[in-house]
């Protein structure tokens, strides 16, 4: 991998550690799932409409038909994938759930990207693959995923949540590498769409939109602003790099999700959630050396 492409990623992944940390303190009692989907896309494409249009205007070009269906298939990976990992942090926690979900994410994208794409990847890869899975299952608690509680609950949404990032990783690489489409652009119509997939179950319930935002907007407006810029980084990072390397080194964010977990939440179990977090994190290097 390029100096350029891992500097991108690895900005990428502690800024997406930032506002997974921040989705968490989001009070969804009275509202969330599709009604936070909703705000947050609508709130991106508010954010990024300037942006987007100057790059439509002078320096990208509308999709093709396929490029459409691509965009349409992100979103509605994209949709599932939020409500997937909105529901995981309501029965289980943080450090469970993002690392398991951002653990098993790569390790599927790898394995789409071999047998779809045909990577792959060497030794040393294989090496960090091995330590990507033992840093998950120190994180996720061992032998207690197999027990009834909010452990194996979390558990259980953080890998179903890894199986929609895979998927959409892969989907991202086919528009991006073979289609040719501005990275921009394509997030930023990817998430119109996303806005016209939620509205109908927002707006089933209405009033859940206006008290999530009331209680919310400073948290909506700071994840609305950051989730894009590091998706943006992503996304031009697999201009430069395979799908099997990039994946897996932007879970350096492990380790920052895990220290935000049990510091700043009171998560506990500090030294067996951070060691597993090394483990992922000595894996992606791995990965991203093979």
């Amino acid at each position: 991998m390029s100096l350029t492409a891992l500097a991108l990623v690895v900005t990428a992944a502690f800024l997406h550690a930032t506002w997974n940390f921040v989705a968490k303190r989001i009070d969804t009692r009275e509202g969330g799932g599709p009604q936070l989907v909703f705000l947050y896309a609508l709130l991106t494409v508010v954010i990024y409409t300037p942006l987007a249009l100057y790059f439509l205007a002078g320096q990208a070009s509308w999709p093709s038909a396929l490029g459409w269906g691509v965009i349409a298939v992100s979103a509605l990976l994209h949709f599932g994938y939020t409500l997937v990992l909105q529901r995981g942090y309501r029965v289980g926690d943080l450090s469970v759930v993002y690392p398991l979900a951002r653990g098993t994410g790569p390790l599927l994208s790898s394995l789409g990207a071999i047998v779809l794409l045909g990577e792959r990847p060497g030794w040393l890869a294989l090496v960090g693959i091995a330590l990507v899975v033992c840093g998950v299952l120190v994180i996720a608690g061992g032998e207690r995923l197999f027990r009834r509680g909010s452990m194996h609950a979390g558990a259980g949404w953080g890998v179903l949540t890894g199986g929609f990032i895979a998927a959409y990783t892969l989907a991202d690489a086919y528009a991006i590498r073979t289609l040719m489409l501005a990275p921009l652009v394509y997030y930023y119509l990817e998430n119109v769409l996303r806005v016209v997939l939620s509205a109908p179950t927002a707006f089933s319930r209405p009033a859940r939109i206006a008290v999530l935002w009331q209680a919310n907007w400073r948290k909506i407006l700071i994840i609305s602003t950051i989730s894009p810029i590091s998706y943006f980084l992503i996304l031009t990072a697999l201009k430069y790099a395979p799908v099997s390397h990039v994946a897996p080194a932007r879970e350096m964010s492990m380790m920052v999700a895990a220290l935000l977990g049990v510091r700043v939440l009171g998560e506990g179990e500090m030294h067996r959630r951070v060691g597993g977090a090394v483990l992922i994190a000595l894996g992606v290097v791995g990965l991203t050396l093979g």
